[in-house]
Formats: structure tokens, C-alpha cells, sequence
């Protein structure tokens, strides 16, 4: 509807006693094409796939743990879950006909190509630390800034999602780096064309922390938890893999698929961040973290 932004501000500001839901597959289009800003006239609601905590109050707990490794390989999107059996071709026509839809109808992206191959890349680097300049080389000479840019896109259209370095107070501590993460496990499954059992995959560690880290900033959103993000590393390896921060406080998450032996922080960041707790989060203990 052209200037619906327009249309939207006169039925806020002439019809008090109607409420107009506006919604649509695109969110680049709802983003771009309001025209107005809306300012005091709406509230958004940003849909994620749906949620593991979701799926236990619709099949119960004992039945959604029974499904947990489908849901690590395959995702969460709706028409994945309702279709048991035809998973692998539903993600691939969403990757083929839904997924670069947004970004491909936005004028600044000029290389589809290397937008799936930046896709396929960060699938492969999922928990660990990107660079711009080491993704644009990988890519074949992209230039750094254009990398941030698509990710960027990538971004805004509920694809990806980044997490940055907490750097404060330790002398070695990376203080530029980021890590991305996929909204859905199933997509990121879906790029590198891998839907083999947990039991025949080497990277069911990568797997688990993506779906962790994703399922708990759904929680966060839905939950209205506001909380401030990070991962920590250093440059001798020391790392966690997840922080939350609120009032001060460190939430320290480790994501292991495996309930594992004691783990210990870095005494550097005990001593840089008195005010922490550490938590291991497994197959075994995840539910109450996530919901």
C-alpha cells in the first residue's frame, strides 16, 4: 500500500478507538517504506522463530526433550517444526525464495553471490571470533567495509546476530572482536548443507552454543529482560563464551553439550570482575536458563 505510513498516522491520530495491526514478511519493507515515523503511535513486536520454551508449553517438556536434537539440526522456524519429515526442503526453499528476498530487493547489494558466500562463511565460523578483513580476504579481496555492511543488512532482516568483546580492564583482553550467531541452527544448517545426527557430527559444540545463546536472547526479548551482551577472550586464549551484564553484575555462561568436569574462569577476570557468577549450561540444566 503506498504511503501506508501515512495511512497508518491518520487512523492513530483520527480513530481512538482502533487498533491496526501492521505486519508483513518483509522487514526491510516495513522498515523503509513507512515514510513516518510513528513516534508514540505504536509498539513493535519483533517475532523471532519460535522458541524452545514455546514448543514446551504447546507439547509439554518430556516430548519437546525428546525433539531437542531435531530441533539443533533442523531449527525452529514454523513451517520447519509442523512439517516433520520435510525439513530439508523447506529450509532450502527458504534459503532459496525467503531468505535473501529482503536483501535482494535493497539497492546496495550489488553481488548475490557474495552474499551467500558470506552466509556460508560465517556458518562456518559460528562461535568464534570474526574479522572483517580476514572475511573480505576469505571472500576474495572484499573490501572490509563492504563486509560490515552486508552483515549489517544480514542483521536488520533477523538473520544473524553479533555479539561484541567485553574489554574494560584486562591488559590483554581483544577489545574489537565479535562473534555472530544465527537466529535459527536450522539456516545455518542449511547454508553448509549439513543435516547428518548429532551422532556423525563433529561440531555439535558449535551447534549447542548457537541454539543456547540464541534461544536466551529470545528469553531476554520476550521476557523483557534488559541486559547488556558480550563474549570475553584474550590474547592467550582465555575466553567465555557468553556474559550477560545487569546492576553490575557478570552472568558468565559456558555452553556444553555434555555436562563436563569443574570449569574455572581465567583468574584474570575474576580479579578484573569481582562481581561474577559462572554457570554451565548442558542438555542436562539448559531449560530453566532459556526459558
Amino acid at each position: 500500500i503506498e504511503n501506508i505510513g501515512r495511512t497508518l498516522k491518520l487512523f492513530a491520530d483520527n480513530f481512538k478507538d482502533i487498533q491496526v495491526i501492521a505486519t508483513g514478511s518483509s522487514a526491510f519493507e516495513l522498515r523503509n517504506k513507512l515514510n513516518e515515523p510513528l513516534t508514540g503511535r505504536k509498539k513493535e513486536f519483533h517475532l523471532y522463530p519460535i522458541s524452545y520454551a514455546e514448543t514446551m508449553n504447546h507439547i509439554g517438556s518430556i516430548e519437546a526433550q525428546r525433539l531437542l536434537e531435531t530441533r539443533l539440526i533442523f531449527g525452529m522456524y514454523p513451517e520447519v517444526v509442523t512439517n516433520q519429515g520435510n525439513e530439508k526442503i523447506i529450509l532450502q526453499d527458504l534459503l532459496s525464495s525467503y531468505l535473501y528476498k529482503d536483501l535482494l530487493m535493497y539497492e546496495g547489494i550489488q553481488k548475490p553471490i557474495l552474499l551467500e558466500k558470506l552466509l556460508q562463511a560465517l556458518a562456518l565460523q559460528v562461535g568464534s571470533e570474526v574479522s572483517y578483513h580476514e572475511l573480505g580476504q576469505l571472500l576474495g579481496k572484499v573490501d572490509p567495509a563492504t563486509v560490515e555492511k552486508y552483515i549489517d543488512l544480514l542483521e536488520k532482516t533477523y538473520v544473524i546476530f553479533r555479539l561484541n568483546a567485553l574489554s574494560r580492564n584486562v591488559r590483554n583482553e581483544i577489545k574489537k572482536g565479535k562473534k555472530i550467531y544465527f537466529w535459527d541452527n536450522g539456516v545455518r544448517n542449511a547454508l553448509i548443507k549439513s543435516f547428518n545426527p548429532i551422532s556423525l557430527r563433529n561440531d555439535i559444540g558449535v551447534l549447542w552454543e548457537n541454539f543456547i545463546v540464541s534461544e536466551r536472547m529470545k528469553a531476554n526479548a520476550y521476557n523483557k529482560n534488559w541486559v547488556n551482551t558480550y563474549f570475553w577472550r584474550t590474547t592467550d586464549q582465555a575466553e567465555i563464551d557468553y556474559i550477560e551484564e545487569q546492576n553490575e553484575h557478570m552472568l558468565c555462561v559456558e555452553c556444553k553439550w555434555r555436562q563436563t568436569k569443574k570449569i574455572k574462569l581465567a583468574k584474570s577476570f575474576e580479579d578484573a570482575y569481582p562481581n561474577h557468577s559462572l554457570h554451565v549450561i548442558s542438555n542436562e540444566n539448559f531449560v530453566e536458563f532459556i526459558k
